[in-house]
């Protein structure tokens, strides 16, 4: 089951009240955008964007004939197009936009695209099949060491880069790389042992309670899965549509997962302040609870950064 991820730190930030309208750029399986539409009520509205038209249909699913249903709007689109959808939506007076960058759990659990390193399935990664890019297959199976190399260790930040890229040459000259688990095996034999078994730490001595740490596939497939859909890019080309789209003391809330995204979003902020069109909120980064990554061990990477419209 998605869980959404800093929730209450998402509506403390945001600070959603009744009748005010908010922009979910990633609305996924709908738990922000459902959270605050209860804030929002009674005559606030939410327009949710996602690019993956599967996913995109949990939340209609979830809201059809409840109260929120008149006072959502979903679309399936990239939201490096925020502003045409927002001019295609006529949806006006927005008071604060949301950017989750994780993937979410249907992504990894039901889409069937390799998402998973735990999970035997076809390397595709895309999340809109019908969009004209790369599969991670593609990449893995034509694209030269040196390549594939920097691919792992800018977009993965991935210590056994080299050694992984090599493995995946020598592996695609025998047997073309089909599915995850081939690169999972391909994955192991490139890094060393201690690197392929994951430890358990401590999140505190007085409960000895158990938090794993990273899987080895980890940052391999993060990479191919960023590259595949182009996303540092398209959170690039997104941003600075905000600015034109708030309104005055609206609010921007960024949850980021890698920390090239973070960088970006750390920039952004910091640039737009310096000019003063934004007032930056967080001063120090916001991340999970001890007792959230115990119920969400996907949210451990999650950082938060959230700024106003001056």
């Amino acid at each position: 089951m998605h869980i959404p991820v800093l929730q209450k730190e998402v509506l403390k930030y945001l600070a959603p009240k009744a009748n005010q309208n908010f922009i979910d750029c990633t609305t996924g399986e709908g738990g922000h955008s459902l959270a605050i539409l209860e804030k929002i009520a009674p005559h606030g509205k939410v327009l949710g964007i996602d690019w993956n038209l599967e996913i995109i249909k949990i939340p209609k699913y979830k809201i059809l004939n409840t109260k929120y249903e008149k006072r959502s709007i979903l679309i399936c689109d990239n939201f490096a197009n925020l502003k045409k959808i927002v001019k295609k939506c006529n949806f006006k007076k927005v008071q604060g936009i949301l950017f989750d960058l994780g993937i979410s759990s249907w992504h990894l659990e039901e889409s069937g695209r390799g998402f998973s390193f735990l999970r035997n399935e076809p390397l595709d990664m895309r999340y809109n099949v019908k969009s004209k890019i790369l599969t991670a297959e593609e990449i893995v199976n034509d694209y030269p060491e040196k390549k594939l190399e920097k691919i792992l260790r800018e977009y993965g930040e991935e210590r056994f880069a080299k050694k992984i890229a090599k493995e995946i040459i020598k592996n695609r000259k025998i047997r073309k790389i089909e599915t995850t688990f081939q690169l999972v095996e391909i994955i192991k034999k490139a890094v060393p042992a201690w690197y392929r078994y994951p430890r358990t730490r401590t999140s505190s001595v007085r409960d000895r309670k158990k938090i794993p740490r990273r899987h080895f596939a980890t940052k391999t497939f993060q990479a191919l899965r960023i590259v595949v859909n182009d996303e540092l890019n398209n959170f690039k080309k997104a941003l600075p549509q905000t600015l034109e789209i708030l309104e005055p003391q609206g609010r921007l809330v960024i949850i980021s997962f890698h920390s090239l995204e973070d960088r970006i979003s750390k920039n952004f902020l910091r640039d737009n302040s310096r000019k003063g069109l934004l007032k930056i909120l967080t001063k120090k980064l916001i991340k999970p609870s001890k007792e959230e990554i115990l119920i969400n061990p996907r949210s451990r990477s999650a950082k938060l950064r959230a700024a106003k419209k001056t």
